[in-house]
């Protein structure tokens, strides 16, 4: 960013003081009177306002930089994995996790999601849910392995429905596996992660997701036993260790804060992260707005950030209304508020420089 600063050829001498020259060494401690010309430069700059044009204009260039960063960044990195996608309110959510190979809700299907072999889709707003049949199709055109998609047992038939009107559309094949996973069941996707859906509050049927890694633990009675002892017991048919899940992502989706006060939700936020909507963030929209259109407002994240366990706290689906200098001021707000990392998802979000 370029600043234009008009200055007449008699005030030169004046802005810029090129004749300064160090006083002669003397034993009486006076200022020189070159230290007052110094500061009567300073002082006639701060009656014109260069001084704090300047300082507007370099305020200015590093929220731009800022900006830019921001729109750069597709992706961020939190407690060893790699999160990306784009969660803008009302037009598309798509949170993708490789470590996983997964994405939570689809949104319209961007094309970084077609590798991952899982989705969550948490309700059925066509934000969220969209971009499912072009998924499968795409995964197909890709000669990928048919996808498996989880999707609350309520909205399955419809589910099954839209793919079912598309293969007639388009006279396709669409290969998948659906799964109706319910709030309480578990589901492995491998020897070391399973999925558990939560309950979440929304204006039509909802769930959130927590995925789990699992290990196991040698039980407490034979912990002084040798390896060969272990090896025999082992041998014999004895169940000699415990299953121990640690929650490692919880996703949320969209939702009131209701679901934070739910006990049956602990784990969401004793997760290392928590992917949570933030869908208001100032006093603009109320608190009431946010919650008769199923929605969580910032305001309330940071009442309830006593409950909050999680390592970090990734912020998603904020209302398009806002810029990402609005999104930083709220990310300060609540970081003020808790000891988890807060990072904000803001792939779609424009600078009010830009």
């Amino acid at each position: 960013m370029q600043l234009s600063l008009p200055i007449s050829p008699s005030k030169i001498s004046t802005v810029f003081p090129f004749h300064y020259s160090k006083p002669p060494l003397t034993s009486h401690f006076h200022s020189p009177p070159q230290q007052t010309h110094v500061v009567t430069c300073v002082n006639s700059l701060k009656s014109t306002g260069y001084l704090s044009s300047i300082g507007r204009a370099i305020d200015e260039e590093e929220e731009y930089r800022k900006a830019r960063a921001a729109v750069a960044r597709k992706g961020v990195d939190l407690e060893g994995y790699s999160i990306e996608g784009v969660s803008v309110g009302g037009h598309e959510t798509c949170v993708i996790i490789p470590e996983f190979k997964c994405a939570f809700d689809i949104g319209r299907c961007p094309s970084r999601a077609i590798q991952q072999n899982f989705v969550f889709i948490t309700h059925g707003h066509l934000d969220h849910i969209g971009g499912l049949p072009m998924y499968v199709a795409s995964r197909g055109l890709y000669n990928l392995k048919p996808p498996t998609i989880f999707v609350p047992p309520c909205i399955k038939d419809d589910v099954e429905k839209l793919f079912d009107i598309h293969r007639s559309l388009g006279n396709v094949e669409l290969n998948l596996d659906l799964v109706a996973l319910d709030v309480g069941e578990t589901y492995e996707l491998r020897n070391d992660i399973v999925v558990r859906p939560f309950k979440t509050h929304h204006v039509i049927p909802s769930q959130g997701y927590i995925m789990y890694s699992v290990r196991k633990k040698l039980k407490k009675q034979y912990l002084h036993l040798k390896g060969k002892q272990i090896e025999k017991l082992k041998k014999a048919g004895a169940e000699i260790t415990d299953i121990i899940l640690s929650p490692e992502v919880a996703f949320t989706g969209d939702t009131t804060s209701e679901y934070m006060l739910n006990p049956r939700n602990a784990d969401a936020l004793r997760a290392k992260i928590l992917i949570t909507e933030a869908t208001f963030l100032d006093e603009a929209c109320s608190i009431d707005h946010a919650r008769q259109h199923g929605h969580t407002h910032l305001f309330e994240i940071i009442e309830h950030a006593k409950w909050i366990r999680n390592k970090a706290v990734l912020l998603t689906h904020f209302s398009s209304r806002y810029h990402l200098e609005d999104i930083r001021q709220a990310v300060l707000k609540l970081q003020s508020k808790v000891s988890a990392k807060v990072v904000p998802l803001t792939e779609g979000f424009k600078s009010m420089y830009t």
